[in-house]
């Protein structure tokens, strides 16, 4: 069964963009329901590996499994996958409403009926129902985060990768979106691997932290990996940890 092996394992990743060597000799696996953050400095290569790893764009070497399959054997169980990129670039003109966008997130033919009550039970559980009607060019940041997560939502999943899904959002709203995140996980038993920049948050939210500089430089738990040492060996010695409150 799947339960019974790593949700995500990366052996050995290389990729090169170009001549640009991006990403060498990457490896980590990612056990089922756990909540695992990508840190590292401007350019490390964090939102390449996570490209790579969901096949987005071609590996120089290295294998990728997802669910105990090859990444380019996934079939029908790439559905069960939920992605939320950094920059999410759409014609903010385009007449599409919030419920029209969390809809095309249903990957079950037929069922109309069990397809509006997916819709609207995932708007109701991301606070985002009394947008339903709004054209999606209109919402704040903030708020097209919550209705792409409703989108991830209203089918099943089990993996669930963000890149820098917090760009843009407030510290505030960072935070209640990390509390929606963790209460979803619980209750649909998700696992995550998500890039951050947000150490502090990182340290709060997540149960294992990878720390990447084009190689993985460590990982942990957030108390091992989040170290000054450990932070300092992957950001370099002008690396200054700031403190924020989240309110």
């Amino acid at each position: 069964m799947i339960s019974n092996i790593p949700i995500l394992q990366v052996e050995g990743l290389t990729v090169y963009l170009g001549k640009y060597l991006a990403l060498r000799d990457v490896s980590f696996q990612l056990e089922p329901g756990t909540n695992t953050a990508i840190v590292g400095p401007n350019g490390a290569g964090k939102s390449t590996l996570v490209q790579a790893v969901l096949d987005l764009i071609p590996r120089s070497s290295g294998n990728v499994q997802i669910f105990g399959r090859p990444i380019t054997r996934l079939g029908h169980l790439r559905q069960q996958i939920g992605y939320m990129p950094q920059n999410f670039i759409f014609d903010r003109s385009f007449p599409i409403s919030v419920f029209e966008l969390v809809a095309l997130g249903w990957t079950k033919k037929g069922e109309r009926a069990n397809k509006l009550a997916a819709v609207e039970q995932a708007l109701v559980r991301t606070d985002a129902l009394h947008l339903r009607n709004q054209a999606i060019g209109t919402l704040s940041g903030g708020q097209f985060k919550r209705v792409l997560l409703a989108y991830c939502l209203v089918a099943p999943r089990q993996l669930l990768v963000l890149d820098e899904a917090f760009a843009g959002v407030d510290a505030q709203g960072t935070a209640e979106f990390y509390t929606l995140l963790n209460q979803i996980k619980q209750e649909q038993g998700w696992t995550i691997l998500q890039v951050s920049h947000d150490i502090d948050m990182v340290n709060q939210n997540c149960d294992r932290v990878i720390c990447l500089n084009q190689t993985v430089v460590c990982s942990g738990t957030p108390e091992f990996a989040l170290s000054q040492e450990n932070l300092l060996a992957t950001y370099g010695p002008s690396f200054t940890r700031y403190h924020h409150q989240h309110r």
